[in-house]
């Protein structure tokens, strides 16, 4: 897989690859850290569920805030519902790494926005933890979408596919790790359908997908 930014505004995607894609396992993962820039922030939780058999398997759940080195800025508190004294007893990431990978063995990973921010994010803390960089296959729901509808011209955030494809979201924690985690699940579970309806078996990135990168809005 080639992620490549080639403007402030938009990137793209090519050589992702995933055969006979309603016969894989899933985990849908998404991090909360201490801001928006990957190259200086620090995760501060991780959530994670999988997708068996094309069902969210929600008693097969990872959840664990993270010690930052850093303290969470009251606006990003605010924003997440994490809050510094979450992270007082929470183990670093060191810690429970091996635990994540556990998890995620012999599993396609999916997040939203990962591409731009998850990722990046995971493998500046790898780099500065010593940490071994995942190597699952990842996919991420906001590529998926563009490659389904490469005519469509806006940002595709969380809330703009909740709205797309009636995604019901008023029993999850928006913001919080695990609960986006499932939200996502939802929303990719409604993507691999329509990739049913048009009879595509395998998910398979030929030429590259073009992707609107989301805008990084200050928290105040």
């Amino acid at each position: 897989m080639e992620i490549r930014m080639i403007s402030e505004t938009e990137y793209t995607v090519s050589g992702v690859s995933i055969k006979n894609m309603t016969n894989q396992r899933y985990c849908i993962f998404d991090f909360e850290s201490t801001g928006i820039n990957h190259e200086t922030e620090h995760i501060t939780q991780i959530g994670a569920v999988i997708i068996e058999n094309g069902q969210i398997r929600e008693e097969k759940i990872f959840n664990s805030y993270i010690k930052s080195p850093k303290p969470i800025p009251e606006a990003v508190e605010r924003f997440t519902g994490v809050y510094n004294t979450y992270l007082q007893d929470a183990p670093k990431l060191k810690d429970i790494y091996d635990e994540f990978l556990e998890f995620t063995k012999e599993c396609v990973l999916v997040t939203h926005a990962g591409y731009e921010f998850d990722l990046p994010l995971l493998r500046n803390e790898c780099q500065r933890n010593n940490l071994t960089m995942i190597s699952n296959p990842c996919l991420d729901t906001k590529a998926l979408f563009s490659y389904l509808y490469p005519e469509i011209k806006d940002i595709i955030w969380t809330d703009y596919l909740i709205k797309y494809y009636n995604i019901y979201d008023k029993d999850i924690r928006r913001h919080d790790a695990l609960g986006d985690s499932i939200l996502i699940g939802r929303i990719f579970l409604r993507i691999l359908g329509e990739f049913r309806t048009r009879n595509i078996k395998d998910i398979e990135f030929i030429d590259k997908v073009l992707v609107k990168r989301f805008e990084i809005k200050p928290m105040v």
